[in-house]
Parts: structure tokens; C-alpha cells; sequence
């Protein structure tokens, strides 16, 4: 099975100071798809500098021409379908069909209550999550929709001429619980995961075994939903499992890390680009290595 090597970016440092030289690279190296974080800020970083995602990304596709652009993830924290698809419509026209939205039904950081609201409980992150995704797929699809919802409403609003990519940009949906499995198989062309937290600071037996028992839910999922189970793509955001500490050491730890979750069926893996001083801090220049030799060394 083909094996896909993307980056995720976060947007912690300045355009005009690292931030676009990050995106050129990421091109220049070769990776499939550049992420970012689409958050209002995050973790570790909250009082640093961090940046918003969608002007991000718009000047990332002004600079580079082959790579892949998208968000890894967006959520309904502080985004609405209406103005999500607009924004979205006007990313893909500027990249020339390039982008790829990854979404999820976000958690309790502080993007949870920047807006002022009080933190969802897991299932109004789900409830919303459900109306959310098939909302956004109506609005980028069809040129005016009108609906009422439990939480979101649409009067007439239209995304003319839609996307660049028919029949609109793609979703990479990110979930592991029933309910979001059952959204990405229903609307995603990719699934992604993180792996399973209970598992992160266990062993990559138990990283391997948890992940095995996602993938085989989103395969009773795409057969309940009446489709192949080659039609979507399985994203795997590394940074979370166990390796964390060690995949990036060298190519040859990453390949090993690779190989694995190719057996389990993987077909993109998303590598965080170094961020010294951090949980993400790496080796830049085995970093650079990775994304020109790993794959070649799968024969991916």
C-alpha cells in the first residue's frame, strides 16, 4: 500500500520571521500536504505568539504551487458553517483547488470558551459535530441553503461559484468515537487520527493495538454507509503515541515508526515540523532527511 508524508505546521511564528520560509520548505522537500493547527491558541503556546489559520493558509498558497494545504483540525469551538464555507470556497479558488479541510468536534482547550460560552459537555461536542459536518458539506456543494437546526441556522446563503474541486474540497474527518466514525464515512474522504490517548504514555504495542481497533471501526462504518473500504484515506498524526520521543531521532527510527501503521493501513502519516523549546522540538536536519529519504526506503 502507497504511503503519503505531510507536515503539520503550527502557526507560531511570524510571517515575515520564519513563518514563510516554513511553508516554502515544507514544498521544496516534497511533502504531500502542509497542515496547520486550527485553533485560537493551544496548550503550551497560549502566551506566545500564534497565529489564525485561514490568513495563514492564504499566504501559504500565495508562495508555493504543488503542496497540499489544510487545517488539522477545525472545529465548531468558534467556527460557524455559514462563514466556514466562504472562507473555505475563497482558500481553494486562491490555491488553485489545493485545499483539504480537516475537521473535528474540538475538546475543552481554551479555544472551548474564548467566545465567552460555556464548555460543551462531550455530547453537545458530538450533537453539534453531527449537524455541523452535513451543514458544511450542503453549503459548499449547493449554491444557496436555507436550514434550521438545533444549533446552526442558514438563510440563503450561497457560495457561488463553489469550489475549485468538484464537487467541493475534500474532508479529512477526524474522529474514533461511533458517532464521528460514522460522519467520516458518511462525508470524509480521509479519516484522521491521533491515536488513543489512554495509550500515549504506554507502549507502541498498545499504540499499535488501539489504533488496529479504530481502523477496523471505521470499516464497519464505511460498509454500514454502503462504501468501499479503499474509497478514503487513513491520516495518522504522529506526535501523540508513544514513539513521540524517538520516531524523529533518526531515518531509520521513523521508518520503523512508518512501516508499522502501514501494515495497520494507513496511507498518510503527519509529522510535526520542529519547534525548538517545545514538545515538538527535532532535529532539523534529520527532519529534512526524513521527508526526502523515508519514503524512498519503504518503497512507498
Amino acid at each position: 500500500m502507497s504511503l503519503r508524508l505531510s507536515t503539520v505546521i503550527l502557526p507560531v511564528r511570524p510571517w515575515h520571521d520564519g513563518g514563510r520560509d516554513q511553508w516554502e520548505r515544507a514544498e521544496r522537500l516534497g511533502f504531500h500536504t502542509a497542515y496547520t493547527y486550527d485553533h485560537l491558541t493551544w496548550r503550551t503556546f497560549r502566551d506566545g505568539p500564534w497565529f489564525g489559520a485561514v490568513p495563514t493558509l492564504t499566504a501559504a498558497a500565495a508562495v508555493t504551487e504543488r503542496l497540499r494545504l489544510g487545517t488539522l483540525v477545525t472545529s465548531p469551538n468558534f467556527r460557524h458553517p455559514v462563514t466556514l464555507a466562504k472562507d473555505l470556497m475563497s482558500l481553494d479558488d486562491i490555491s488553485g483547488g489545493r485545499i483539504t479541510l480537516g475537521i473535528g468536534a474540538g475538546g475543552n482547550g481554551f479555544d472551548a470558551t474564548a467566545l465567552g460560552q460555556e464548555e460543551w459537555s462531550p455530547r453537545e461536542r458530538a450533537d453539534r459535530f453531527a449537524e455541523f459536518v452535513p451543514l458544511l458539506d450542503r453549503l459548499l456543494t449547493e449554491s444557496a441553503v436555507t436550514h434550521r437546526g438545533t444549533f446552526y441556522s442558514a438563510e440563503e446563503a450561497r457560495n457561488v461559484p463553489g469550489c475549485v474541486q468538484r464537487p467541493r474540497l475534500p474532508f479529512a474527518v477526524a474522529a474514533t468515537g461511533p458517532r464521528g466514525v460514522k460522519l467520516a464515512a458518511k462525508h470524509g474522504q480521509a479519516w484522521v487520527t491521533a491515536g488513543d490517548p489512554k495509550v500515549f504514555e504506554g507502549t507502541p504495542e498498545q499504540s499499535l493495538e488501539a489504533l488496529r481497533g479504530q481502523v477496523g471501526k471505521l470499516e464497519k462504518a464505511l460498509a454500514e454507509a454502503g462504501r468501499e473500504s479503499g474509497s478514503i484515506e487513513r491520516v495518522l498524526l504522529t506526535g501523540f503515541t508513544p514513539e513521540r520521543g524517538t520516531m524523529l531521532e533518526s531515518v531509520d527510527a521513523f521508518v520503523d515508526f512508518a512501516g508499522r501503521h502501514r501494515e495497520l493501513g494507513f496511507t498518510e502519516l503527519v509529522v510535526h515540523a520542529p519547534i525548538p523549546d517545545s514538545d515538538f522540538a527535532a532535529d532539523e536536519a534529520v527532519f529534512e532527511r526524513i521527508a526526502t529519504e523515508a519514503l524512498a526506503q519503504l518503497g512507498a
